[in-house]
């Protein structure tokens, strides 16, 4: 039997487990940023198997298994779905000490109620009793948002979206406030030549207007800035290497943007990175006028196999922690943005951790009045969403910012099983602050202990997006 995944898990003391019962446990989840899909939660149809629900898509897993040697045919290839499922079982015992063995388990635990721990073993048996479930009521999309007391859910979307996904679920009697998240890399992407020239015709259309210059961009983007926010989003995400510390006038800028739009691609990488700043100080003050969040999720080196990346495509599982600069690009657009009063509130996200000591000190340098924590160091996330890791980025905002103005977890998920992240988060949270009670590092206040975890587990991001 799974006894180690008990109620008590990762809480080693009587007043872990008290802050976690009491404080933490039972709050809703306000789950800001994840890439679940509008379509698949409005559509609201049952999943076929555990397979579809949990493997499609997993890039982790994919990973884990790739490491184990296992055949593509069985990762994203056309194997089916119970063998898919019986060589993801036959992995998970060589996953000790990843968090994936945890997540796994968690996962199986709440919502299946399955505790046997998964192997090979018992994979046909813990694939036919899941699949049983998932085609009851109980676990269809929706239902399992309220099981997991999602109070709000912010997805992904590109700003040339319909979303009319989003418009059915408003008009639904679904209790989980979903609302989109204006994510427009794309139209940053100056040197991709006819990928680019594609994605901005996509876009002119979406906004009824021709884009021919930046001028028509811009005025594009605004556009569908004003279309999101009817929508409910008060909420852009940007995934970037690095915040770009150069510029460029904007002349020049134009004249390559032209130059690209009609096919001549030969500067367009040249001023990739002064145009992408540009547009992140345009938006950025567009942001900041409607009240809006944004996002910085920064350091990631993706698809470093070229080849596999041709055959399977991206997201596949083939992404890492870059080391790229961040300091500078991040005091430059900050500074920018703040002297023209145009710094929205914003999180920022490092995949490296050895950048964590940067992230945490660099909020400081940009908080606004009347607001807590109107700049933040965001919770660890991909590589980092583990107990390690989570544990780093909390110990470095402690130290060097203020913990007890902290938005917490979010799942930057696309598994409607993946709410036990906040749990994880929760758990691991508690036992901190648990244990600096025990070194005589904190007083045994518990009550005043409990209120803080309580606004880092959920008020202090209801208080921040005020969706």
């Amino acid at each position: 039997m799974n006894a180690f995944i008990n109620d008590n898990f990762l809480l080693q003391s009587d007043l872990a487990v008290q802050f976690y019962q009491d404080y933490a446990r039972d709050l809703p989840v306000i789950d800001y940023h994840s890439h679940l899909p509008p379509d698949v939660l409005a559509a609201n149809t049952p999943f076929e198997n555990i397979s579809k629900i949990w493997l499609a898509g997993d890039h982790y897993k994919w990973r884990a298994m790739r490491t184990l040697g296992v055949e593509e045919r069985a990762i994203t290839g056309n194997a089916t779905d119970r063998e898919k499922f019986q060589k993801w079982a036959a992995c998970v015992p060589l996953t000790m000490r990843n968090p994936l063995y945890h997540w796994t388990h968690m996962e199986l635990k709440n919502p299946f109620g399955i505790t046997d721990l998964l192997s090979e073993k018992n994979a046909d048996q813990v694939y036919d009793r899941t699949t049983e479930l998932l085609q009851t009521e109980a676990f269809r999309p929706k239902s399992l948002l309220s099981h997991f007391k999602v109070e709000m859910l912010g997805t992904t979307d590109d700003p040339a979206d319909s979303l009319e996904h989003h418009q059915s679920l408003a008009a639904s009697d679904l209790n989980t406030k979903v609302l989109p998240s204006f994510r427009p890399d794309k139209s940053f992407a100056l040197g991709q030549g006819q990928n680019y020239r594609d994605y901005i015709s996509k876009l002119s259309a979406a906004a009824g207007i021709g884009i021919t210059n930046i001028e028509t961009l811009k005025s594009a983007l605004e556009n569908r800035i004003d279309f999101f926010h009817s929508a409910g989003c008060r909420i852009s995400d940007h995934g970037l290497n690095q915040i770009p510390a150069v510029d460029a006038d904007v002349e020049t800028l134009d004249r390559v943007l032209r130059a690209v739009l009609s096919g001549d691609d030969r500067e367009g990488a040249k001023y990739a990175d002064a145009f992408t700043y540009h547009l992140l100080i345009f938006l950025g003050k567009a942001y900041a006028a409607r009240g809006w969040v944004q996002q910085f999720h920064l350091g990631a080196i993706r698809n470093n196999n070229s080849a596999k990346m041709a055959a399977i495509g991206a997201d596949a599982g083939y992404d890492s922690i870059g080391d790229y600069p961040q300091a500078t690009g991040l005091s430059k657009l900050f500074n920018a943005l703040e002297s023209e009063d145009g710094l929205a509130k914003t999180v920022i996200y490092n995949l490296n951790p050895a950048d964590n000591a940067v992230f945490a000190t660099m909020i400081g340098n940009f908080q606004g009045e009347g607001i807590r924590g109107k700049i933040q160091f965001g919770s660890g996330w991909w590589f980092l969403d583990q107990l390690d890791g989570m544990e780093q980025q909390i110990n470095s905002l402690s130290t060097m910012g203020l913990i007890s103005c902290f938005i917490g977890m979010l799942t930057d998920s696309r598994s409607f099983l993946s709410y036990s992240r906040h749990d994880y988060f929760r758990r691991l949270l508690c036992q901190i602050f648990a244990e600096d009670v025990r070194k005589g590092l904190l007083p045994n206040d518990r009550a005043w202990l409990g209120k803080i975890i309580q606004d880092i587990c959920y008020y202090n991001a209801k208080t921040y997006f005020s969706f």
